[in-house]
């Protein structure tokens, strides 16, 4: 699933705490809606939940979350560096 939160405080602080979880696979600060977005790799729908619940939504800086859960994977592509 992808989650979109926002936060406040500093946002490379709850990036970095975000990134401790063992189930986080991708953290990034943006702009827009969103002032970070994470990439949650779990087991099903109850262990979603569970790291949402207990680990997510709990840490201090994170004020709200919108969840995006993946129906299906159509492309993708790993290509590291700049065009």
């Amino acid at each position: 699933a992808m989650v979109g939160i926002r936060a406040e405080g500093d946002l490379v602080r709850v990036a970095d705490e975000l990134g401790k979880i063992d189930e986080v696979d991708y953290v990034v600060i943006t702009a827009g809606s969103f002032d970070i977005l994470l990439e949650l790799v779990c087991e099903d729908d109850d262990h979603l939940l569970r790291v949402l619940s207990e680990q997510v939504r709990v840490l201090p800086g994170v004020r709200d979350t919108e969840t995006f859960v993946y129906l299906k994977l159509t492309k993708q592509t790993y290509a590291w560096g700049t065009r």
